[in-house]
Parts: structure tokens; C-alpha cells; sequence
């Protein structure tokens, strides 16, 4: 159902930089009305003052008035009571959205949010189509049946190193050194929890690699699973923004946002007790005497929201992201979460309960493969981490790389995948501290949600070693963190390691990467161009491709000279916010490539206030001395970049 686009619509947020981008996603799906509120107090404000509001859309958690408590008042008002309401939250509890229904609200969207989606969310609201689904039984499961035969087991998970097993599991099927004789794997990667949630919840999907509280939170409330196995133990990392102060952390904390995956997750106890080791009160916006706000972001999101939210204080997710964060030199390390507690569950494999009576053999397989693949994980971290570039970023929208996840997956208290078994004590330890400390979640009976047969039968066929979790003191853990220190020179280089071309200019030696080199070749004709800078010799035309070209000795202020049979173009790639370019960079002669390691990598020294170093990315420490690791795109300012697609074009 089209919407009429001059739709008049209250956008309630208290985040002014989230209200920003969803201000964005809604002219992007041409809402261009739009009323902001930064709370329900100032909702309600705006409610009585403006006219023709004819939606309502608004944030679960905020202060002086939540976006529940708004959502009551808005359906008690005779004068607006009829307006839809969406609830924009990444805050998923059952008891929380079985609250929000039972309130009147209209529909629901998950943060954050991209324009299509939203648009969907709106049309689905005027059409009657979101209330009508709640008010449709859910759809029952059924089963997908392959051409062989087998059952196509339908498994969700989202991009983080927690679910590699599967990733591995994946490839070694693709590859044929396993072979299933039960079922075909059909992997559904999300964007985020709530998604896999859902999709679990209405059965479109035989299982998922989730949380384990958004897993028991389900199970709770009705959803037909059976935890079947962990799907890793350990394996997340806090990190804080990297701003140059040295403030105690307890006042960096304070008034700041922190960032989990999830209200139900690991993440957010294990930062619960960090931060009030801190001596602070960290909750949900709203809640009262609250001095650092947890907020809920998907996790690929989470390095963006830490650098473009000046109130952002850290976050605490699942690897590789934090690490990334760390390399990038946007964050520093706070703590693994093996520190704080040992060989902890995180996130777990559940099936339909369904799928496991209807599929046993199928599911036992399974479970095996998915032991074989943890141990090869384990066994073998560096083509883990080759599989894992792929599993983990297969649009190459994260930038993650070998040398990175190699790192994760080698660190002593990082994520282990040697033993999968599913421990009911260590879950029982999550909901009990959830409920008793958090006021969060529910106690189901751990009994009738977990199956342990199949990992039981799983292990007793192979020679391998299980380890008991362990809950440090928080006190002696905190204490560590606040004596050591960054002491993250190597992660921060991370990014960096890697393969390197080099080539002379004058008597230097520079290095780009080589994932930035296109091709090289000789010396050829030049067509020069008018009116250009000195250093832009013209353009080439290279198999029919318009090639800028620059001289880099000129470019670096040096004298020219006579061009020879040595002289090379080296043709690099670069971003700009207009697309990737081209450039053909001149040099005296290339050199060869050379593997550059994180150890080996130190930071630019400083040359002197008048000198713009920017185009410098680090040096290098070579047999033969130290040398220049370039960043490509940094070489040119942004009009020159124009420039140079303006002579491509």
C-alpha cells in the first residue's frame, strides 16, 4: 500500500547522532515531514502543539519519558490515540515486545534502520498487514526437502567470528572434505540478532548460531528449541574509543554510551560487572540514577557508531570487530572476556524442536561436523582465518584481512572452539545473574531446553579434552586493566601487516600495498593535459582505460630527471567519495615485494609542524634500514582527486 509521501511524522530519539541517521533513512524513503522529539516528554509537547501528525515513531529506551511509557499516554489521549505507533528498538525481550502489543502498538522496526526496510515497516502499517500478522496464528514450521532427499537444514548467523564453525563447516562441504550424508547446509547470514530471532520464532529456519539469552528468553516464551551445542566458548572483546586523553577510566565512562549486541547477551552482564567494578551505574536510558547508558547497536555497526558519536565510550562484541576497532586505531583494549570469566558460553546452536525428532541422524551429524570444524579451528588458526575473510566479509564491507582474524584466533584467552560441549551449570550462572542482578530475562528449565546427547556422543568418539569455565575475581581483573596500560602497539598495526610494493624515488624507498596496486608497466606515451598541476604529467590510455598520471618525484618536491628504461609507472587504485580511481604513479624503478609484519611496523615519527606527513601511512623496519609505507589514498587532497576523475571520465 503506497503511503502518501507528505505523511507528517513524529520521529522521537534521544541519541541526537541515531536521530540524525534515521531523520536520513526517512527522507531516503520520501518522508520528508518530519517532526523530531528527543524524548516522550518533549513527544507529548510536540503531540499537543503540531498539527496533522499522522505517525508516530519512536525509541523504546530514553530518559525522563521511554518510548513505552509514551506509547500508554498517546493511546489514553482522545485526541491521538488513533496515530500508528512504530516502536524503533533493537531491544527485543519477549516481555518487553509482549508488553509493547498489549500497550496498542502498531508495528515494530529494528535499529537501525535503512530506508527500504523502514519504508516496508510504514506501508505494512497503514495497511493492516503488521496487525494482522500478530493477530494470525504463527506460521508452523515445515521442512525443506533437497532433490537427494535430504533435509536442507536452514542455520542463521550473523558476521562474527563466534559462528567461524560453521563457516569452516561450510567450506569443508564446499570443498568436499566433508560429506554429509544427512542433510545440506544452507547458511542464511543477517544483518543483526533481531532478525535471526525472529526468523527462529516464526520458523523460517531449522536453527541458528544465537545468543544463548535471546535462546532461553524464546524457550521461555513458548518457541519450540533444543540447545544442541555451544557454538564456541570465550571469544569477545571490550574495547574503549581511542581519544588521546589519559582520563581515569571511571570518569571516561561516566555519562557515556557503551554499546552491546544485544539486552539479553553475554556482552551486556560481563560489562555490567566491569562497569560497576568501575564505581558507576550503568543502565538502559530512563532508568533512574544511570551514569553510563548501555545502547543496543548490531555489531558490524558498532566501530562506525564509536567514531561518529562524540558521547561514545566504548563497546563490548564479538570478534573480529574490536579488534578491527583496535587496528584502525579508533579503540583501545579493555579486556578479553576469557579474562573476566574462563571458557564461558556465548552463543549457542538451537534447532527446531521439530527438525531434532524428525532429523535425528541428521542433527547428530551435525553436531559432529561442527565439533570437527571447532577442532580445526583450533588446530589450524591461519587457514581458519583465510576461510574466514570470506565467511566473515564476503562483500568486503568490513575491510577485514588475514593478518587481523590470524590474531584473533591465536590469542591465548581469545575464543576457543577445541570444546563445544554444552555446560548447563555455565547457562544457569548467565540467568540467574541476569534475573537476580539485572532484572532481565527469565529462569527456564535447563533440563527440558538442552539436549546433550548428541554432543555427548559427539566427544566420546574423539580423543578430546574438555575444560570447566571459570568466573575470575572482578576486582583482581579490573585492577590489572587500570595498571597496564595500552599495551596494544602490535594490534594497532594489525591493519597494516601485509604484502608491500616497493619502489625507488630518488634515493627512498616507498611501500604500498600491493591489495592496492592494479598493474605495472613501462614508460609509454603521455598525453599531457592543460592547465594541470605540475606534478600531473597527462593521461595514458591503457587497453582503453583513461589513466591520470602523476610524477612522483615532482610530487615529492624532488628534482626531475630524464626518464629511462628503468622508469615505471606503477597503476594504484584509490577511494574518494567519488568511487574508486585509478592513478598511474611514476617512479624511478620498482624494487620488489616484501611481507611486512605487525612487529615490524612502527608510527610515523614527527618531522616538524610545517611538513604534511599524511600521505605517510607507517615505517617499516627492513634489513637495510627503515622505510616509508604510503597510504594511496592520502597521496592527494579531495579536489585533486576530482581532478583526476574529472580526466578519467
Amino acid at each position: 500500500m503506497a503511503v502518501d509521501s507528505n505523511l507528517r511524522i513524529l520521529l522521537v530519539e534521544d541519541s541526537g547522532i541515531t536521530r540524525k541517521m534515521e531523520v536520513k533513512a526517512l527522507k531516503g524513503a520520501g518522508f520528508t515531514n518530519i517532526v523530531e522529539a528527543e524524548d516522550g516528554d518533549d513527544a507529548i509537547t510536540k503531540l499537543q502543539s503540531e498539527e496533522g501528525i499522522g505517525l508516530i515513531i519512536s525509541d523504546w529506551n530514553m530518559p525522563n519519558r521511554n518510548g513505552f511509557d509514551l506509547l500508554v499516554w498517546v493511546r489514553a489521549d482522545e485526541s491521538c490515540r488513533d496515530i500508528p505507533f512504530i516502536m524503533a528498538t533493537a531491544q527485543s525481550e519477549k516481555k518487553q515486545t509482549t508488553m509493547a502489543v498489549e500497550a496498542g502498538v502498531s508495528n515494530f522496526i529494528t535499529k537501525p534502520f535503512g530506508p527500504p526496510e523502514l519504508k516496508t515497516v510504514i506501508e505494512d502499517t497503514f495497511s493492516g498487514k503488521a496487525e494482522k500478522a500478530r493477530q494470525e496464528p504463527k506460521q508452523s514450521w515445515e521442512a525443506k526437502i533437497g532433490p537427494s532427499g535430504k533435509p536442507v537444514f536452514r542455520v542463521a548467523h550473523i558476521q562474527i567470528t563466534d559462528h567461524l564453525t560453521l563457516g569452516v563447516m561450510n567450506h569443508m562441504i564446499d570443498t568436499e572434505k566433508f560429506n554429509p550424508k544427512h542433510f545440506v547446509l544452507e547458511r542464511h547470514c543477517m544483518p543483526s540478532w533481531n532478525p535471526v530471532q525472529q526468523a527462529l520464532e516464526n520458523g523460517e529456519i531449522d536453527a541458528a548460531f544465537i545468543l544463548a539469552p535471546i535462546a532461553m528468553d524464546l524457550f521461555n516464551y513458548g518457541v519450540p528449541l533444543k540447545l544442541v551445542m555451544f557454538a564456541h566458548k570465550n571469544g569477545s572483546i571490550c574495547v574503549r574509543k581511542r581519544d588521546g586523553a589519559d582520563t581515569e577510566l571511571t570518569d571516561f565512562f561516566r555519562g557515556r554510551t557503551f554499546y552491546i549486541p544485544h539486552i539479553l547477551s553475554i556482552h551486556h552482564m560481563l560489562s555490567t560487572m566491569f562497569l560497576r567494578e568501575l564505581g558507576l551505574s550503568p543502565g538502559l536510558a530512563g532508568q533512574e540514577g544511570v551514569d553510563s547508558v548501555f545502547e543496543v547497536v548490531p555489531p558490524i555497526k558498532m566501530p562506525e557508531f564509536l567514531v561518529s558519536n562524540p558521547e561514545a565510550g566504548g563497546f563490548n562484541v564479538a570478534e573480529p570487530l574490536g579488534t578491527k576497532a583496535i587496528a584502525t586505531g579508533n579503540a583501545e583494549l579493555m579486556f578479553l572476556s576469557g579474562e573476566l570469566w574462563e571458557y564461558h558460553p556465548c552463543c549457542v546452536v538451537v534447532f527446531r524442536e521439530e527438525v531434532v525428532k524428525r532429523f535425528p541422524e541428521a542433527v547428530g551429524e551435525f553436531s559432529s561436523l561442527l565439533v570437527d570444524s571447532g577442532q580445526f579451528i583450533a588446530t589450524k588458526p591461519e587457514q581458519a582465518a583465510e576461510i574466514a575473510v570470506n565467511f566473515l566479509d564476503p562483500d568486503k564491507t568490513l575491510g577485514l584481512n588475514v593478518p587481523v582474524l590470524k590474531n584473533v584466533l591465536n590469542e591465548p584467552q581469545g575464543i576457543k572452539t577445541d570444546d563445544l560441549f554444552p555446560v548447563k551449570a555455565d547457562l544457569d550462572r548467565i540467568q540467574h545473574y541476569m534475573v537476580d542482578e539485572m532484572g532481565i530475562g527469565s529462569i527456564v528449565d535447563l533440563d527440558a531446553f538442552v539436549d546433550t546427547s548428541f554432543a555427548e556422543k559427539a566427544y566420546k568418539e574423539r580423543a578430546t579434552t574438555l575444560h570447566s569455565s571459570r568466573l575470575h575475581d572482578i576486582s583482581e581483573v579490573v585492577n590489572r586493566i587500570r595498571n597496564r596500560g595500552e599495551d596494544v602497539s602490535m594490534l594497532a598495526n594489525l591493519d597494516r601487516e601485509g604484502k608491500y610494493l616497493f619502489f625507488n624515488v630518488d634515493d627512498e624507498q616507498y611501500g604500498v600495498s600491493v591489495l592496492s596496486v592494479k598493474e605495472i608497466v613501462s614508460i609509454m606515451n603521455i598525453k599531457t593535459i592543460p592547465k594541470t598541476p605540475e606534478f600531473v604529467k597527462g593521461v595514458i590510455n591503457l587497453r582503453g582505460k583513461v589513466i591520470p598520471v602523476v610524477d612522483m618525484r615532482t610530487r615529492f618536491g624532488l628534482e626531475e630527471r630524464e626518464y629511462d628504461k628503468h622508469t615505471c609507472i606503477v597503476v594504484v587504485e584509490s577511494g574518494s567519495r567519488l568511487g574508486l580511481l585509478q592513478l598511474g604513479l611514476i617512479v624511478d624503478t620498482v624494487s620488489d615485494v616484501v611481507n611486512i609484519k605487525a612487529a615490524d611496523i612502527v608510527e610515523t615519527p614527527s618531522f616538524g609542524v610545517n611538513l604534511d606527513t599524511r600521505y605517510i601511512m607507517a615505517m617499516a623496519k627492513m634489513e637495510g634500514g627503515v622505510k616509508t609505507l604510503l597510504n594511496v589514498g592520502s597521496l592527494f587532497g579531495e579536489s585533486e582527486l576530482e581532478m583526476f576523475g574529472a580526466l578519467s571520465s
